[in-house]
């Protein structure tokens, strides 16, 4: 039987552009940016930066503090994550970067993995400890370092050495202190953690409510699947903690409804079934969202449209990462990044990099009104990855095309 979080008596009601508009503040994207805690207050914030392969324009980790601070240093960006033990690579939402003040809460999921197999590898006795002795000896090393990541097999066939130090760090004693050339690299815990940080002290309970009570603040309101999602909690963790957490209880008009009816606009839906439960920030209903909204191309993985249905509820906006759908079934391109601007997601543009030129092979756009925002976007991130030129290839509607390049020139 499905159980839902028992919900107090008083519960607030918002309007589908209250909670649009609390969402983006809550995410970086509408008000002063705080320029003085810069990408290490970004991370702090949102309590987890989601790491990718991908490298189009720039890869996700840069492309999160660039959206909400504008023309940061690709090197300040790491720097800021990985220098002096600020951060720490472990499994959230997904691999993420995490602010290492969240190690204690992460002890209940090192708990888990410590009892149940670990992918099934095979791992022969005094592999791990060998690893653990190397480090220590040796200090931070790669897979290759510790002695190869791979069998000389297939790619998912990993040698003892990658087998054991991949379970060390899901166990805890090692971490991922930064990524070299996109390969991890691995220090022993008791060496990157501070001493006050290091223990998994906290009982599952107190860590679950925790990282329930950040993801609720990071999102600013959002729905149980949203929140528990965050940092992928069950919902049966949620609702054991909900109560505890200070969160709020709210309905938000046009959440209970299908998307057809959302796309239908939000003020022909009345009634209860109309609004959809929900549970927001305290502190983000206090005033009412202002200032300057933020005019960006977004990641794909960017915390504020990762979750395809909440996008999709908040923005009226589908949105599908097609870098994994063969190329003749992709409609917006291998890596569309969605574009933001006045609060608004009112496009997508596909990027690539030739040379000193960004290239946008394709541009989707909801109609006129979005040209000038993305020609803005775009001439900032080439700005941004040192392009000093944009070229755009396709266009949908191909009719605004010659908008665009005019309002790039």
């Amino acid at each position: 039987m499905t159980t839902t979080s028992p919900r107090p008596a008083t519960t607030v009601a918002l309007s589908a552009d209250e909670a649009r508009r609390i969402a983006l503040r809550a995410q970086g994207f509408l008000g002063a940016p705080d320029r003085r805690s810069g990408v290490r207050g970004v991370l702090r914030h949102l309590g987890a930066v989601q790491l990718d392969t991908i490298s189009v324009l720039a890869r996700s980790h840069e492309l999160i503090p660039y959206a909400r601070l504008g023309a940061v240093g690709r090197k300040k960006v790491e720097a800021a994550y990985w220098t002096e033990g600020h951060a720490f690579e472990y499994w959230s939402h997904a691999a993420c970067i995490l602010p290492v003040e969240e190690w204690p809460h992460f002890a209940f999921r090192r708990r888990a993995y410590r009892t149940r197999p670990h992918w099934h590898h095979h791992l022969p006795d005094g592999a791990y400890e060998q690893v653990i002795k190397q480090l220590r000896a040796e200090g931070p090393l790669t897979a290759t370092e510790l002695g190869g990541a791979k069998n000389k097999g297939e790619w998912w066939d990993w040698s003892d050495s990658k087998i054991a130090v991949e379970r060390a760090l899901m166990y805890g004693d090692v971490v991922c202190v930064e990524r070299r050339s996109w390969k991890r690299v691995y220090d022993l815990a008791e060496r990157a953690i501070p001493s006050a940080l290091l223990h998994d002290d906290l009982d599952d309970a107190e860590c679950v409510r925790r990282l329930v009570l950040q993801a609720g603040q990071a999102l600013g309101v959002g729905t149980r699947s949203d929140i528990a999602d965050y940092h992928r909690l069950k919902s049966e963790q949620f609702d054991a903690v909900i109560e505890d957490t200070g969160l709020v209880p709210v309905t938000v008009e046009g959440w209970g409804a299908k998307p057809a009816e959302r796309r239908g606009g939000a003020k022909r839906l009345t009634g209860r079934a109309a609004a959809g439960d929900g549970w927001a920030d305290p502190a983000a209903l206090e005033s009412a969202p202002r200032g300057r909204h933020r005019t960006t191309l977004l990641s794909p993985f960017d915390s504020l449209v990762w979750e395809r249905a909440r996008t999709e509820r908040i923005f009226g906006f589908t949105h599908r990462l097609e870098a994994y759908v063969p190329k003749p079934k992709r409609i917006h391109g291998y890596f569309a990044m969605p574009v933001l601007a006045g609060g608004r997601l009112v496009g997508r543009v596909d990027p690539a990099r030739e040379g000193t030129t960004l290239v946008a092979k394709q541009v989707s756009l909801d109609g006129p009104k979005a040209v000038p925002a993305v020609a803005q976007a775009l001439v900032e991130a080439a700005s941004w990855v040192g392009c000093d030129s944009v070229r755009v290839e396709r266009m949908e509607p191909a009719a605004l095309k010659p908008a665009l390049i005019r309002a790039l020139g």
